[in-house]
């Protein structure tokens, strides 16, 4: 019996050690971890520790922005959680796949694993579960430009997240109140909860957390009209986003950067950060990070009487907003057609 008990020790060892290399943003170090971790737990063998493996290889190939490997690890999950009767890890692998859509700009599909996830989620009184696929359905709402609906949602989740005292998810929900707020174009507002945000996640040294927070908290100096604030918070936050590897970030802090040279009129300075930041979201599979950069960069070209490139980043736009079924994306598009 020693050597299966030795083995079980190391599986949590290992996972242990992965959870943390992931925390810190290191998904690479953690994906690798997970990786063995999963020839481990079948060597044991233990299904129920190969289902939890799955799903940790599952997150790590999402944050590698390796979405397709991601669905593959997460429907193995599901498949070995239905297969034993482990409820919590079926509701984990529902949530996630949903999570895994949501990225991929498939919102109905993702609403659809939530829904399935939510009702297993309460018959097994799992909260913390609960409450982390509320939030991904809050997003989803936002960004169907839904945000006073969001609203509702985030702020039923922060009271749900104080009861529990999770503290670091709580920094997550004050994000997305913040997210919503913006979308609303209430930008005092969401500036408040932002700032609530970021001395929790540097009190629990959560570097992603925190550079997505001082993203946002730039995206508002921006939209109020303080654009060398801005850029001198997006310099800050890039140089986080590539010291941990983090590549949906950096290019979304970019465009971001791109952005904000194009309100002070610095065109070619703009165009230099589209490029990098589009570059990128090609490469990661990003539909809606490479649609929005085309918008911003097609009105970079028509505002230079560029029309004829303008025209074909719009056309681009318009493709890939109808491969990802996204129909506001699609008005939006259609909006920036008309204008040329």
């Amino acid at each position: 019996m020693t050597q299966p008990l030795n083995r079980v020790k190391e599986w949590e060892q290992r996972r242990d050690e992965a959870s943390r290399y992931y925390h810190r943003g290191e998904f690479q170090e953690s994906l690798n971890l997970a990786t063995e971790n999963l020839h481990l737990a079948r060597s044991i063998p233990d299904r129920a520790r190969e289902g939890y493996t799955l799903n940790d290889l599952g997150l790590a190939h999402l944050s590698c922005w390796q979405p397709q490997k991601a669905l593959e690890r997460f429907n193995q999950a599901l498949s070995v959680a239905v297969e034993i009767g482990n409820a919590p890890a079926q509701a984990t692998a529902l949530s996630n796949l949903g999570s895994t859509y949501s990225r991929l700009g498939r919102f109905s599909q993702a609403l659809e694993y939530f829904d399935e996830a939510l009702p297993i989620c309460r018959r097994s009184q799992d909260t913390q579960s609960e409450i982390s696929t509320l939030n991904d359905v809050a997003l989803i709402y936002t960004r169907l430009g839904e945000p006073k609906r969001a609203l509702l949602l985030q702020h039923q989740i922060l009271r749900m997240r104080r009861l529990l005292g999770d503290f670091s998810g709580e920094a997550t929900t004050l994000n997305g109140i913040g997210f919503a707020y913006t979308v609303l174009g209430k930008f005092e507002e969401a500036l408040e909860f932002f700032q609530a945000a970021l001395p929790i996640q540097r009190s629990v040294k959560n570097l992603v957390g925190e550079a997505t927070t001082l993203n946002n908290i730039a995206s508002i100096y921006s939209d109020l009209g303080k654009p060398k604030q801005a850029l001198l918070l997006y310099y800050q936050v890039l140089l986080t986003r590539r010291a941990i590897s983090d590549r949906s970030g950096e290019a979304t802090t970019l465009h971001n950067i791109g952005y904000t040279y194009s309100t002070l009129a610095e065109h070619r300075q703009a165009m230099k950060f589209y490029k990098q930041g589009i570059a990128i979201y090609q490469q990661l599979g990003d539909g809606l990070g490479e649609i929005s950069t085309l918008l911003n960069m097609g009105s970079l070209y028509a505002t230079t009487k560029r029309k004829k490139m303008a025209r074909s980043c719009y056309r681009n736009a318009q493709e890939l907003a109808e491969q990802i079924e996204h129909q506001p994306l699609l008005e939006k598009v259609q909006q920036f057609i008309d204008s040329l």
